[in-house]
């Protein structure tokens, strides 16, 4: 005879029960929905594309946020793959709850699903790993570094702000895009996979600042960025122009959002005559573009990036990049790599770009500004990303 097990009462009513919880979940949490997308014409297959949601549920006529390029660029993916003739399923990148019911031609995640669903999906669907920031234990180990040099320096231990758990994506990839450079690609180079660069988004195109006067702003700097001021480095710009009380340093990041490092550093960001905190501005705003006018150079020390957007976004604004090398930005000849981002090496840089002539600034602003607009903007990213799926299409299913 055969034994059959036959689950107790207490054993069902707990499977019933997770299932239930699980549905809820399904219906009132918006990173837990399912958005499926119809081609114009015949669909020649399915992609799966674990991304962010939220701009795929959107009202009609609501614009997509400019707070950050991923928001975009995650809905721009989802229409080339139309424009591919696929049809696409689409659900965040953490998203717990998604199971597959269909065979996917192409499966596109950026962190947790390829290790959820890996063993779900049809052996001969082609995985492709968006990356978009440096591999979560190169940053996390960084940003402690960060942390640990920052409390032996000034005797305060501070939180980390940009963590978040390791994942085995490129392990389970069978290639990656990389919104980033040789050194975001050199964190993933340890698992071997093919990698194909797209170039980072932005959603302005500014004008050229016609009439800046370089000999008047030579000696005035912006530091810009979001949430983690250690992570990004503020902290060293706010040491290295405390001791140089002829330069000026112009903060925009939301500072007050970060409270213990608002007091650890309230002289410097408050009461040191060269340094003015405006807080957070929208790049859309005028209020922007006139800080970006009055500065010659954008300061952004971060410990790291996939391709720093603060540093795409001032380049565009016509600022000479003077940046760590891991924020994941080509600078060519119009601006400055710092090796270690070590204060004496801000200093030095700070120093000797300003002695350069005004009409040397110009010129190295100029071709940032040209730069930007030649290889960071959304029809750029379309266009490479496009580029790069036609490839990987081609050399997955011929190897």
């Amino acid at each position: 005879m055969t034994n059959v097990s036959i689950p107790t009462s207490r054993a069902l009513a707990g499977r019933l029960k997770r299932g239930a919880v699980r549905k809820i979940k399904q219906l009132s949490d918006p990173k837990e929905k399912v958005v499926s997308l119809q081609p114009a014409g015949a669909s020649k297959g399915h992609v799966l594309l674990s991304y962010l949601i939220d701009p795929f549920l959107l009202k009609p006529g609501e614009a997509v946020t400019h707070a950050h390029t991923n928001r975009w660029e995650s809905l721009q993916i989802g229409q080339i793959f139309l424009d591919l003739g696929y049809s696409v399923d689409v659900i965040d990148f953490m998203n717990e709850t998604f199971q597959p019911q269909k065979e996917y031609s192409i499966f596109v995640d950026t962190r947790y699903n390829f290790e959820r669903l890996g063993s779900s999906i049809n052996a001969d669907c082609t995985k492709i790993m968006h990356i978009d920031t440096s591999h979560a234990i190169f940053k996390a180990a960084a940003e402690w570094r960060r942390l640990l040099d920052l409390q032996q320096r000034k005797g305060v231990s501070l939180t980390a702000r940009r963590f978040e758990w390791p994942n085995q994506a490129i392990e389970h990839s069978d290639c990656a895009t990389v919104l980033g450079n040789e050194f975001t690609m050199g964190t993933f180079r340890f698992a071997g996979k093919p990698m194909y660069r797209v170039p980072l988004s932005n959603p302005f195109v500014y004008d050229w600042p016609q009439g800046k006067d370089f000999d008047v702003c030579r000696k005035r700097y912006l530091w810009f960025g979001a949430r983690g001021m250690v992570h990004k480095g503020l902290d060293l710009a706010l040491d290295a122009f405390a001791q140089m009380p002829e330069f000026h340093l112009t903060v925009c990041g939301p500072v007050s959002q970060e409270r213990d490092f608002e007091e650890a550093y309230y002289k410097e960001l408050y009461e040191t005559p060269n340094i003015e905190t405006i807080g957070w501005v929208d790049v859309g705003s005028p209020k922007f573009l006139d800080v970006a006018r009055s500065c010659v150079a954008l300061l952004y020390p971060s410990c790291s990036e996939g391709q720093a957007g603060a540093v795409i976004t001032c380049l565009h604004a016509g600022l000479i990049p003077v940046i760590s090398y891991e924020s994941g930005v080509d600078v060519h000849d119009f601006g400055n790599i710092l090796r270690t981002s070590s204060i004496p090496e801000i200093q030095s840089s700070i120093r000797s770009l300003s002695d350069l002539p005004p009409n040397r600034l110009e010129q190295m602003a100029r071709s940032a500004w040209e730069y930007a607009r030649a290889n960071h903007t959304r029809d750029t990213f379309s266009r490479e990303y496009r580029a790069a799926i036609e490839k990987i299409l081609v050399e997955q299913t011929s190897v």
